[in-house]
Parts: structure tokens; sequence; C-alpha cells
């Protein structure tokens, strides 16, 4: 099963999609963690996340590009966060896809599904934002848009978490009903 989280900056989308991964059993569990630290501000984002996770089982993957070849164990539960960062890196990155990134992404998605039970995807809604941007930023937008309109077809639920609140655009499978009610 396919899970896709989305949600604003603060939105409380990663303890929602934890919470996910938890409510799926004592499988086990992989988080594939994509931002690449570059600087202070996100070496304080990866440390916060690190926390959140602490306790919980998590093996963790460091993936900055080239998910196609990520091997995790057959029928574990994958927390991959976070997709923008993601596309980020196969766009911006000399060893990423460019402008293959779309076509990178989704069959590196399609790895993870052929190995895992469960499979929760985050991603952010950076798409209300009131600035418009030209250029190189402007064609990562277009794309992570692409990105995340493909897996919001491929998943079973599509979550949308707003000020902690998550909004179901899309509900399927029996997870739903047995488990993420319940969280």
């Amino acid at each position: 099963m396919m899970i896709l989280v989305t949600g604003g900056s603060g939105s409380g989308k990663s303890a929602f999609a934890e919470d996910c991964v938890i409510a799926c059993g004592e499988m086990s569990r992989v988080y594939i963690a994509t931002m690449y630290p570059f600087d202070e501000e996100s070496r304080k984002r990866v440390k916060r996340h690190r926390d959140m996770r602490f306790g919980k089982g998590f093996e963790t993957v460091e993936c900055y590009t080239g998910l196609s070849g990520v091997k995790v164990p057959e029928g574990c539960t994958v927390l991959l966060e976070c997709m923008s960062n993601l596309v980020a890196n196969e766009f911006f990155r000399e060893d990423g896809a460019r402008e293959n990134t779309e076509e990178e992404i989704l069959k590196g998605i399609q790895n993870l599904i052929a190995q895992a039970e469960n499979l929760i995807v985050v991603t952010n809604e950076i798409f209300s934002e009131a600035a418009s941007y030209e250029g190189e930023t402007e064609a990562y937008q277009r794309v992570l848009g692409k990105v995340n309109q493909r897996l919001g077809k491929m998943a079973d639920s599509v979550v949308e978490v707003v000020y902690g609140i998550p909004v179901y655009h899309k509900k399927g499978g029996d997870f739903h009903e047995k488990s993420v009610e319940q969280l």
C-alpha cells in the first residue's frame, strides 16, 4: 500500500507520516532521508527529524539521488521524506538525473513498491505560495508538480496535513479503514 502525505512547512505532515508507519505494525521500518545537509539550518532540520524518530525502530538510509538503486528489506514499511528534497537533488545536483528527474523519481518509487509492503511518501505543498519564480526554480516547481500528480494517482491514499489535522483527498485500502482513522 502507498500513502502520499503532503502539507505546508510546519503542518505536522512528518509526525503524521511517522504515525502511519507505526500503525502498519511491528514489521521492519526504513526511513529514506533525502535532505542533503549542506548548511547549519539543514543540519538542524535533520537532527530534529532524527530526534522525532528516536526509539521508533527505524533504520535510516540516506538517499540524495538514485532512488532506483535503493534496497530495502522485503515486506518492510518505508517512509520516504521528503519528495521535494529528492526532486531538488535530482534536478540541481551534478550527480542527479537533471532533465530526466521525473522519470528517475518514478522508477525509484516503483523500485520501493516492488520491495516494501507499505510505502509512505512525504512531499511539500509549495504551490500555494504568493511568490512567483522564474528560470530553474520555476522549472523545478513544474517537475515537482508533475511528480506529485503521478504519485497521487499511484497512491492508495492522499492526505494533506493542515495545522496537524489530516484531510483525506483520496482514501483507499484496508490500511485507512483499520489504522489511519485511529491516529
